[in-house]
């Protein structure tokens, strides 16, 4: 498999509003993740739950989710950041529709375990 063009030499420099429009979202969705991250480890950490197991099942997928938003966050910029060097379209890929679906999941899921856990 070749090796990756370096970024800086793909195509021409694209304007640098777009360029900043793009790391700026490239950083949102870290902190999105972080976020998670966070809340997770302060589910884990303050919800008292009497099972280990349930405040695992609570905690646990916001750091897993969360680590997964952030690795994709490069890949979706580094994505981004060539197409508009090419100038070509940006990609259509992207897991803003899954991690909604995710999100959403979780949500009934940590809700289902806080209102067993309270009877």
């Amino acid at each position: 498999m070749a090796a990756k063009t370096p970024l800086r030499d793909e195509g021409k420099e694209p304007d640098p509003r777009f360029t900043f429009a793009n790391e700026r979202t490239y950083l949102a969705w870290n902190r999105t993740g972080l976020a998670l991250v966070g809340g997770g480890l302060a589910a884990g950490q303050l919800l008292d739950f009497d099972s280990r197991g349930v405040r695992v099942l609570a905690s646990l997928p916001p750091v897993l989710l969360g680590a997964a938003i952030i690795a994709l966050s490069y890949r979706r910029w580094e994505a981004n950041e060539r197409a508009m060097r090419r100038g070509e379209p940006l990609p259509r890929y992207g897991p803003p529709r899954e991690f909604a679906i995710a999100f959403t999941a979780l949500a009934c899921i940590i809700a289902v375990l806080v209102v067993v856990e309270a009877f």
